[in-house]
């Protein structure tokens, strides 16, 4: 559990989060006293095996799925629900098909009224950010996928969120178009400090990506390590101290991969 100091500093504070579903006559146990303390501005990546409850994890952050116990505090403030705060970029895009990218980006000033000059502005500039001018009055069927996810990304930029959520954004892509979007996201993230809370299975993404890297338990999920990276970017993915650093975390994990599984 974080102490006073990081408490009073902290963007985001997951306190003794657990989450039960109930399946039929089944009763699921998806996450177990998570405990998570995030600093403003940082980059960390959730790695854990399928099922232990990342994306469970994510959404009760986003404020779609509520825990059975604990709480989520965005400040000092608990997270009772969705809110623009907090941007949820999700691995099939969940564009609007019948909008335009402007019109997707444009989706969430307009909702929340914010003036037509001023809406207006903030939307050209993330997408001059993710490079899509030249595709803004195209239909979503019209891009490709790493286009799509583009136009996710300036949708939560231009809704003024404080936090990005990415739920494996980019394991529908091939691996050229996901290493340019990793160099992008990097790119985004500078200029814009937001917080970041990114899903993946891949380590080698989160060792690349993340300011830190936390590792959850095959379920129920738990967090088991917070591993800070202390390598300086741009990382090199063929250096050895980054293979290190992979080499270690993969460990980490197949072992509680291996435990569960016993």
């Amino acid at each position: 559990m974080a102490d006073a100091t990081e408490s009073e500093s902290a963007a985001l504070q997951i306190i003794g989060v657990s989450k039960e579903f109930v399946i039929g006559a089944q009763r699921v146990m998806a996450l177990s006293q998570a405990d998570l303390v995030v600093p403003r501005g940082e980059f960390i990546c959730l790695v854990g095996a399928s099922g232990c409850g990342k994306t469970t994890l994510l959404r009760i952050i986003a404020g779609f799925e509520t825990a059975s116990a604990g709480e989520v505090r965005v400040g000092d403030r608990k997270v009772t629900g969705p809110g623009p705060d907090r941007g949820m970029v999700f691995q099939d895009y969940a564009l609007f098909p019948w909008l335009t990218v402007r019109e997707n980006v444009a989706f969430g000033p307009r909702e929340r009224g914010v003036p037509r000059a001023e809406a207006k502005a903030r939307v050209d500039e993330f997408i001059f950010m993710v490079g899509l001018t030249a595709f803004a009055d195209r239909y979503p069927h019209q891009l490709s996928g790493g286009m799509k996810q583009r136009v996710a990304i300036a949708r939560v930029l231009a809704n003024d969120s404080q936090f990005l959520l990415m739920d494996e954004p980019f394991g529908a892509l091939d691996a050229l178009t996901r290493e340019r979007l990793q160099e992008e996201l990097l790119e985004i993230w500078r200029r814009t400090r937001l917080t970041v809370l990114f899903v993946t299975h891949s380590m080698e993404e989160a060792v690349l990506l993340s300011d830190r890297v936390v590792v959850m338990t095959a379920g129920p999920g738990r967090i088991e390590s917070d591993y800070r990276v202390a390598l300086e970017r741009p990382r090199d993915v063929s250096s050895p101290e980054f293979n290190d650093v992979r080499r270690a975390l993969s460990q980490k994990l197949t072992s509680h991969v291996g435990k569960h599984a016993a």
